[in-house]
């Protein structure tokens, strides 16, 4: 044996062809489409494997670092990325202790959320700011209104204390779109808004750290909309802000440097990492686009200007009131989502922020998520991770195909602004939103430990406030356009766990197991996880020998429901013998769908769950059985 011949001129190349007459003869006639091929949240078709020579049409995928169109950014040597926290200010030097005390336990870009925007002076922003060092940090005010009252201050706050006005990096926000969209009206007409904001961006360009317009993609995505129609939309926002900034006189390199994007991150890992990286590239060529002249044209070629600067937030659709600590599961993907695409800074919001303030521990533990990952986890050592998988860089090509599809679509339609007045936009998401909910209501999403697999120990919601959980929208006469309502996926099963806790009954699910061994116990673990989304105690068995010693026992522990779970072969026999003998003395189901069920409607018996069966709505009628509202 030749010892210094290399390991894999021992295997000889395989097709993508070899591969393909392999698996459909291991599919043995059935569709590979339909068996192997899987669609994201937005219908993007992803293959069961990928290769070499899926890249060789993706001219991207030989770029660098800091190459046009930059989609992997412009870090070279890692992918450090500031970690936030906001701060809401009510009492100036109150919010400054909090920042200070923030800033010693990892904290590296302050936010800050100035509830009235009267207060605003150059003597309160000198006092927020105090003992802090605009260079080290990343530094993100949020006002409704007085936003060039705000930018005064500061920068006369930065001359006195001497910063170097180049090594700093702060956004004064600004989105008066995207609150029109929130809201469906500004508080000013909305041409005279977008003068403002043209007049805001002059007077920020003297200092050139300091950026102004904030395009927020987080209003989408926990609208409902999924990572393609997000990155559309926010597009589509920014593209508006170039048109309505240049027609006010403003260059548009200049418009461009004045923006950073916000996206919300949602639970899909890939598709998330690939929208990030998909919004830089399209935002590039966008921007070249506005600069016709070559010369400016060629200036972008390695210009800031061009670039998508991101800041991430985790998203809210997919965060629950019951077993609220799986939602630290859910912000930590996200997070590892937003770094892996190459966001400039993230906030991972507490795990209680859709229901309640934000204690000191969530809080904290939102903190050290991120700083886990950069820290233990080294994913700020990699500059852009992503770059050379196969999957990655073609859920890449493929989610700038499609999102660029919906942005031209709204452009045609007259642009984000006109789109919003015909109600196009709000439709989309209205639609998206519904198929979600729908999805979750028959459990085709999943929500652990809301619509599946709930904590059974768990007899209580956790301490909430009712009006922060259950936002409602209420129209207004002088609205201008419909707005875009934020939402949960987990509202509904909420509600209806809440009505069970408020009704100050917990009925009681019994399992009458008989019978097959194996199918007992496969179904009455469904149906024990079926009924406790609802909030009811669920009492399992080890199984009985007759119907009669099931239902004696049922009845003596005084159940509200008893369900039946066997086989499918004895329930022609066992669930009429079952039904007769419980005579009306609790409501009783059969676990499954047998080839009886007609029969079985025919005796009398009237409830069936299944894993067909839409959970939501299955439970709600239960909960009306007992008498529950």
């Amino acid at each position: 044996m030749d010892k210094k011949k290399k390991l894999f001129e021992q295997f000889p190349p395989v097709s993508t062809q070899q591969w393909m007459d392999k698996i459909n003869a291991d599919l043995k006639g059935a569709d590979f489409n339909k068996k192997l091929v899987w669609k994201t949240r937005d219908g993007l078709p992803v293959m069961p494997f990928y290769r070499q020579e899926d890249l060789d049409n993706l001219p991207h995928t030989t770029l660098l670092p800091g190459d046009f169109p930059f989609v992997r950014g412009l870090q070279t040597g890692g992918n450090n990325w500031y970690i936030r926290q906001d701060v809401t200010v009510t009492d100036y030097t109150a919010a400054n202790g909090r920042a200070l005390d923030i800033l010693m336990r990892g904290i590296t870009s302050l936010g800050f959320i100035i509830t009235d925007p009267e207060s605003v002076t150059p003597e309160t922003i000198a006092q927020l700011l105090k003992g802090i060092h605009p260079e080290s940090i990343e530094l993100n005010f949020s006002i409704a209104g007085r936003a060039k009252e705000l930018l005064a201050a500061l920068q006369a706050h930065l001359g006195t204390a001497g910063t170097d006005l180049n090594q700093v990096n702060i956004i004064v926000s600004a989105d008066p779109l995207g609150r029109l969209a929130a809201n469906g009206k500004l508080c000013v007409p909305v041409e005279q808004g977008l003068d403002y904001l043209a007049d805001l961006v002059r007077e920020a360009e003297a200092t050139p750290g300091i950026k102004c317009i904030e395009p927020a993609g987080t209003l989408f995505s926990n609208a409902g909309a999924g990572p393609v129609a997000e990155l559309a939309y926010i597009l589509s926002l920014g593209n508006e802000y170039m048109t309505a900034l240049t027609e006010r006189g403003i260059r548009p390199e200049m418009a461009a440097r004045a923006m950073r994007f916000t996206f919300g991150i949602g639970p899909d890992f890939f598709p998330e990492i690939a929208k990030l990286r998909a919004a830089r590239m399209l935002w590039a060529e966008i921007v070249k686009a506005w600069c016709e002249d070559e010369e400016s044209k060629s200036q972008l070629q390695g210009d800031e200007a061009a670039l998508m600067h991101i800041h991430a937030v985790t998203g809210r659709w997919n965060k629950t009131l019951y077993d609220p600590y799986v939602n630290m599961l859910r912000t930590q993907t996200e997070a590892m989502s937003a770094v892996l695409g190459g966001a400039e800074s993230v906030t991972v919001e507490p795990f209680d922020a859709v229901f309640r303030s934000a204690e000191d521990f969530s809080e904290r533990i939102a903190r050290n998520q991120q700083l886990l990952l950069m820290e233990e986890a080294h994913l700020g050592r990699v500059a852009d991770p992503g770059a050379g998988s196969y999957y990655i860089e073609e859920l890449t090509a493929m989610t700038a195909r499609e999102a660029w599809k919906i942005f031209l679509e709204t452009e045609n339609e007259g642009g984000f602004l006109e789109a919003l007045r015909k109600g196009i936009i709000q439709k989309s998401i209205t639609e998206a939103a519904a198929t979600r909910k729908a999805d979750m209501a028959r459990r085709k999403e999943v929500l652990l430990g809301t619509n599946q697999y709930p904590d059974f120990r768990e007899k209580k919601a956790p301490q909430h406030d009712p009006g922060k959980l259950f936002a409602e929208y209420r129209p207004s006469q002088d609205e201008v356009v419909k707005p875009i309502i934020p939402s949960r996926g987990a509202v509904e099963f909420e509600k209806l766990r809440l009505a069970t806790e408020k009704s100050g009954r917990r009925p009681l699910v019994f399992m009458l197991t008989i019978g097959d061994p194996a199918m007992r116990r496969a179904r009455a673990q469904f149906s024990s996880n079926f009924f406790a989304v609802a909030g009811y105690e669920v009492k399992d068995n080890n199984g009985f020998e007759t119907i009669a010693e099931g239902v004696n026992a049922a009845l003596e522990a005084k159940a509200d429901i008893i369900t039946i779970c066997s086989s499918d072969d004895e329930y022609a026999i066992l669930a009429k013998e079952a039904f007769t003998a419980i005579a009306g003395k609790a409501v009783f189901v059969v676990a499954g769908n047998p080839p009886c069920t007609d029969e079985l409607k025919a005796a009398g018996v009237e409830n069936f769950i299944s894993i067909r069966s839409n959970v939501l709505e299955t439970l709600q009628m239960f909960n009306r059985k007992l008498g529950i509202n």
